[in-house]
């Protein structure tokens, strides 16, 4: 059952079938010179030398015949280090295919699944659990080959032995120990399995709590939880030794309950060779064939828990691999260029994963024509921010359709899609590159003149010239080197720079500084002109330049118009807007 879970994963293997092949060839040689070459060195090197009874040997056949003993050891030492090496190889090469793989299908599911998870919990399973799976593919590639060779040559000697010699077929009878290691290997196995999921779970919980302090740094100096959050953390990572000791205790449990059988098997060995009346160096050469015969079955254990901790991590790795891609491209997508940006909703519904029964979004129609600034208002919650996510499919709309240009957003090609729309977020993210390859973002093809404008028009060139590298500052892990009215600054450029005919601004002035607040505003208003522009209001200071307004109440569009008739007609716009006039005042 286990191997049947990694076989469709066996294709890592064959994508590096040249490096894993020369491992395998040079396992394979080191099976032989190990479990057929040790023996038979003990049975036909040793005896010349210490056999007496004959005549003198010259001091060069001596020699000669002594030159196996290294000969046989180098053989097996180069091919194990040329086997390990190809292993290694092979395995990191699978390590950054898996890893690829991870990073990959994370780019194209939902947004909800995401958001749904905790972003630590995901790091870990791209890093751990890829590792884990590299570790047992290559094990399972290097050992399932390498060992059971061993075993098979050190049986066939045995055998050969038994025809060969008269009376050594008793010996035989000793091999009937081996069979009996396989039950500490499947009681260990059975142990192993579910604890290795709860491990790979616990790191997890680590990675995840790591990740979430490190985000919160400044919160958790302002609030004085240094001492909170090191206690928190001990606890985790306390839990996860726990859990990696309960693995160890039974894995390191094996190789000495297969050591203490094959010790029996070499014991009884004994007396049966005694009984048979079996030469030294043909007992000699037995005992050392036992012996690799054990081996290779101790080793096959540990790949048996090697195996286990694996089919735990394939477990949660699956979970992303295995994800559906809800939003996809179309089978046969409509073709088109830039858009004009005429937007319309037709009974459109949506709810957050199983939550039918409070729809963020309940049958919305309206039409938006191209050109038209739209004010999204409404109590937090009212699904203002669904609304404006379903024009560029972050989200999929469970009923009716989105159009834009009358084209259904889902026969579109996403990338024609998401070309064709720019957004400008309440906290817009930077990536840890420059400011030129921040801005660039909104354009791949943008010359750097074209960037340099894009920031002049967003008032955010002012403030760039004056940092040390000017456009080729490094700006930070998620822009902390720049302010927040900087770092919207930045995002306006990318949207400038974009020239899409659909403009998303989420709140984009909301926690700025009234210097940083009368540049962005005036920035957005240069930026909105022509274009079809979705405002998410949670201030009624920023719609001032909408000419239609849409109000929303838990899920529904309950009105729309401009601000006079709302004004008079809404009772609820009306008192979400006299509440922020009297706050504000």
């Amino acid at each position: 059952m286990t191997l049947r879970r990694f076989r469709p994963y066996f294709r890592y293997l064959l994508d590096n079938r040249r490096t894993f092949f020369t491992a395998v060839f040079y396992g394979l040689l080191y099976g032989a010179s190990s479990g057929l070459g040790l023996p038979a060195m003990v049975n036909y090197v040793f005896p010349p030398i210490f056999d007496r009874t004959g005549p003198a040997l010259p001091t060069s056949v001596i020699a000669a015949i002594a030159l196996a003993i290294p000969l046989v050891f180098l053989l097996r030492g180069v091919t194990g280090y040329l086997n390990s090496y190809y292993v290694t190889l092979t395995g990191t090469r699978i390590l950054e295919a898996v890893r690829l793989d991870y990073f990959r299908k994370l780019q194209v599911l939902p947004l909800s699944f995401v958001q749904n998870r905790r972003t630590g919990d995901l790091i870990s399973r791209g890093l751990a659990d890829t590792a884990q799976l590299q570790n047992t593919l290559t094990v399972l590639a290097n050992d399932g080959l390498k060992q059971p060779i061993t075993l098979i040559a050190a049986i066939g000697y045995l055998v050969w032995q038994a025809v060969a010699t008269e009376g050594v077929w008793l010996v035989l009878v000793c091999l009937a120990t081996v069979p009996l290691a396989v039950l500490p290997i499947r009681y260990v196995g059975r142990k192993v399995v579910r604890r290795a999921e709860q491990m790979q779970a616990q790191l997890g919980n680590v990675t995840s709590q790591l990740s979430e302090n490190l985000a919160a740094a400044r919160e958790v100096r302002a609030f004085g939880l240094e001492a909170r959050e090191t206690h928190r953390f001990g606890v985790t990572t306390s839990a996860l030794v726990k859990a990696q000791m309960n693995i160890i205790k039974y894995a390191q449990a094996l190789t000495p309950a297969i050591e203490v059988l094959s010790a029996t098997g070499i014991a009884a060995t004994l007396v049966f060779a005694y009984g048979a009346d079996v030469k030294l160096e043909s007992f000699i050469a037995i005992i050392v064939a036992l012996y690799m015969s054990y081996e290779p079955v101790k080793k096959l254990g540990a790949l048996n828990s090697e195996l286990k901790r694996g089919e735990a991590s394939l477990d949660r790795l699956e979970v992303v691999l295995n994800a559906p891609v809800l939003i996809a491209d179309p089978a046969t997508p409509v073709v088109v260029d830039r858009l004009r940006g005429d937007l319309a909703f037709e009974k459109v519904s949506f709810s957050y994963g199983d939550n039918a029964d409070s729809p963020a979004l309940e049958e919305v129609t309206v039409r938006i024509p191209a050109g038209t600034v739209c004010a999204l208002v409404g109590p937090s919650g009212a699904g203002k921010t669904t609304f404006a996510n379903l024009v560029p499919r972050f989200y999929e709309a469970a009923q009716g359709g989105v159009t834009l240009d009358g084209h259904d957003v889902r026969a579109l090609r996403l990338a024609d899609l998401r070309r064709n729309i720019a957004l400008v977020s309440q906290e817009p993210v930077l990536f840890n590159d420059t400011i030129f390859n921040n801005l660039a973002l909104g354009l791949e093809t943008a010359t750097r003149e074209q960037v340099m404008a894009a920031a002049r028009a967003a008032h955010a060139d002012d403030f760039i010239t004056t940092l040390p590298q000017g456009y080729d500052t490094i700006v930070g892990e998620r822009g902390a080197l720049l302010s927040g009215g900087q770092k919207q600054r930045i995002a306006i450029a990318r949207a400038f720079l974009r020239n899409a005919p659909v403009l998303i601004l989420d709140e984009a002035t909301s926690a700025l500084d009234s210097d940083s607040e009368a540049a962005v505003q005036d920035a957005l208003r240069h930026l909105v002109v022509g274009k079809t522009v979705l405002i998410i209001a949670h201030r009624f200071s920023t719609i001032r330049d909408a000419s239609m307004i849409l109000v929303f109440d838990k899920g529904r569009l309950v009105a729309q118009g401009d601000h006079a008739s709302l004004y008079a007609d809404n009772e609820l716009y009306k008192s979400l807007y006299d509440r922020q006039n009297s706050s504000a005042n």
